[in-house]
């Protein structure tokens, strides 16, 4: 019997063949836009200082961009950093039905292997989409799974499909790339711990996955071999990582319409740079400041809290009430409608100073409880019962977040994100450079146009 990971990579050849439908090919283009932009921004920022900082110390010369910075590296380090840097602000998109966080690993693996193996920017753009199809099939496969063991889906997951893309654009034969997923498997990490104190780790989640599957894939190609069982098996992924049973047969169910049926459409753009659970309480908390509350005037706000959202944005309460840094505030109810309350605004200078007295003492009279008949994960709903001192009582509802399937995003929103985050490490003509090569890039023979820009090369 064929394996689960031979018919993924079976059927992946097979639509190599076929060029992304139109739709499929634009939203890939702005997903991968999007990262970009994202990673550049966390370049410019204190965030990525650790990135840049292991890069100057510790990283060779070799054909791979890294963000903000103006010389290449090896393909494994280059897509470790820029998979870093791209989840370092958490505002990288997620598929919300499977919780994955697919551009910070694909994105960093494509173009790092893209740009190491000279493949053609159709290459690059097809393995990136469907990469993030097989991904998202994973996270559908054991929906909560992962996260209930303590396992991010984008790494563990990230790391298979990191090495299906690098042993694709590397020219690898459909055995070595089953080899390459199995290898990968072995190097499969990423755990909720972070959470404890907000630790800054959780960036590298996708990055070390997409190293893994560049180094998997270089390893295959040299002769090592994996377990063909790498999904399905006894300590695959599914039952190692997720200790589902029933999620190989759901996930071989799903193999045969790979190239046919596309999720990648659905993934949601992010608008604030904190966890995604987060963001249908920050409009909640908006629609409350456009009613005319004031938190002057608030005794107390209970938020409704779906039951999967609850164990990363409520819990323990007390340390949520009270993060350790701005940082740790991005996975914060209580401060992250309190800081859109008092500050009128989420921003990327919400989660890099410390937070204030006045957003803490807000956060302070926050309450949550259990969101009843929540479909989460398909929709990310909130809802907000706002006591006033005078008695009154305020109730807001949002019944899927900006960005979503139900409510999709307008693409010059996705595009005044990416100028803004781009403009934080690249002058503005290489920013129009990047924009440019982006919609080119499927005539591209190769990414040299997307490498200058990346590394403000562009004409001024």
């Amino acid at each position: 019997m064929s394996t689960l990971a031979r018919k993924i990579v079976t059927r992946w050849a097979e639509c190599e063949a076929q060029p992304l439908p139109d739709g499929v090919a634009e939203a890939a283009r702005m997903h991968l836009l999007d990262a970009i932009g994202v990673g550049l921004a966390s370049a410019g920022s204190a965030i990525g200082s650790p990135y840049q900082a292991y890069a100057d110390r510790r990283v060779a010369f070799g054909p791979a961009s890294v963000f903000g910075r103006n010389e290449g590296t090896g393909p494994a380090d280059a897509a470790m950093l820029n998979g870093g840097l791209i989840h370092s602000l958490e505002y990288d998109d997620t598929h919300t039905a499977s919780i994955v966080h697919g551009s910070a690993v694909l994105a960093a693996t494509a173009l790092a292997a893209g740009e190491a193996y000279a493949a053609t920017g159709a290459d690059v753009l097809r393995a990136y989409a469907l990469g993030w199809d097989v991904l998202i099939r994973f996270g559908q496969a054991a929906p909560g799974s992962f996260q209930a063991v303590g396992f991010q889906i984008t790494s563990v997951g990230g790391a298979l499909v990191a090495a299906l893309i690098a042993a694709r654009l590397m020219r690898l034969d459909n055995d070595k790339t089953v080899a390459a997923v199995g290898i990968a498997l072995s190097q499969a990490s990423g755990v909720f711990e972070f959470l404890s104190n907000g630790a800054t780790v959780k960036s590298l989640h996708p990055g070390w996955a997409a190293h893994a599957g560049i180094v998997a894939a270089g390893l295959a190609e040299a002769g090592l071999t994996g377990p063909e069982t790498s999904l399905e098996g006894r300590f695959g992924l599914f039952r190692g990582f997720a200790r589902d049973e029933a999620a190989p047969d759901r996930l071989d169910a799903d193999i045969a319409t790979l190239g046919d049926v596309w999720h990648l459409t659905d993934a949601a753009f992010k608008f604030y740079p904190c966890c995604h659970y987060l963001h249908p309480f920050i409009e909640a908390a908006g629609q409350l400041a456009e009613r005319g509350v004031m938190a002057a005037s608030i005794e107390k706000l209970v938020c409704r809290v779906p039951e999967g959202a609850a164990g990363i944005i409520c819990e323990p309460w007390a340390a949520k009430r009270a993060p350790a840094s701005g940082h740790a505030a991005r996975w914060s109810l209580p401060i992250a409608v309190a800081a859109r309350l008092i500050d009128g605004k989420i921003d990327l200078d919400t989660f890099e100073t410390p937070v204030s007295a006045a957003v803490r003492a807000l956060a302070k009279r926050l309450e949550w409880e259990p969101l009843p008949g929540a479909d989460f994960p398909r929709r990310f709903e909130a809802e907000i019962v706002c006591h006033l001192h005078n008695g009154d009582e305020q109730h807001v509802r949002v019944d899927d977040v900006y960005g979503n399937r139900s409510r999709p995003a307008d693409p010059a929103a996705v595009l005044a994100k990416f100028r803004a985050n781009a403009e934080r490490s690249l002058p503005a003509a290489s920013v129009f450079a990047l924009e440019t090569a982006m919609s080119r890039l499927e005539r591209a023979h190769d990414l040299t146009e997307l490498t200058a820009a990346l590394r403000g090369r562009a004409e001024n």
